[in-house]
């Protein structure tokens, strides 16, 4: 299982951010073909084969990867990096939705919202648990409450990912209460 894990955050590394990293080539929508990824993964020294990548894809907590319909394919669900476009469509989001952050950027929140940074859209958690749980990798962790409803009737646009993380472009700091 450790292997597991370690493999999980090599597919993110490839999947979400550095696909240059063992020669893969996303196409527009993130897609990368299972047996390509496999052999360049198995060339680059991560030796993987199609019932490993399907158990780490199940078995990953955060389902942080999806397969095509017709699993010739696989994919991040989100957190890219690199220009893709996931053609999710718009929905109604939740009344409340979540955002975990760590302490040293609440400061910077309050000032001018909660921003995409480094990734294509802010990330959004449906319950407060989530919420704590991304927050927590970056130290002590603070829960923020976004109306996204509010934003919504106001025009804002809401993602829901293929593993039900809510994406949207920035949220103002109108639309932020602390928890």
């Amino acid at each position: 299982m450790k292997n597991h894990t370690r493999y999980s955050k090599f597919l993110s590394l490839v999947l979400r951010h550095k696909p240059e990293e063992i020669g893969i080539q996303p196409d527009r929508q993130g897609w990368v073909p299972v047996d390509d990824l496999i052999n360049k993964m198995t060339n680059y020294g991560k030796e993987i084969d199609l019932e490993m990548l399907e158990e780490i894809v199940q078995s990953n907590s955060k389902k942080r990867f999806a397969f095509s319909e017709d699993g010739s394919k696989i994919r991040a669900s989100q957190g890219h990096s690199i220009e893709v476009e996931l053609d999710y469509e718009s929905k109604k989001p939740p009344v409340i939705l979540y955002h975990g952050t760590a302490v040293q950027h609440i400061d910077s929140i309050y000032t001018s919202g909660i921003q995409a940074r480094g990734r294509h859209q802010v990330h959004l958690s449906k319950d407060i648990q989530t919420a704590e749980s991304v927050g927590r990798r970056h130290g002590q962790v603070r829960i923020l409450e976004v109306m996204a409803e509010e934003m919504y009737k106001e025009g804002f646009v809401f993602y829901e990912s293929a593993n039900g993380v809510w994406l949207c472009d920035f949220i103002p700091v109108r639309f932020i209460r602390k928890l």
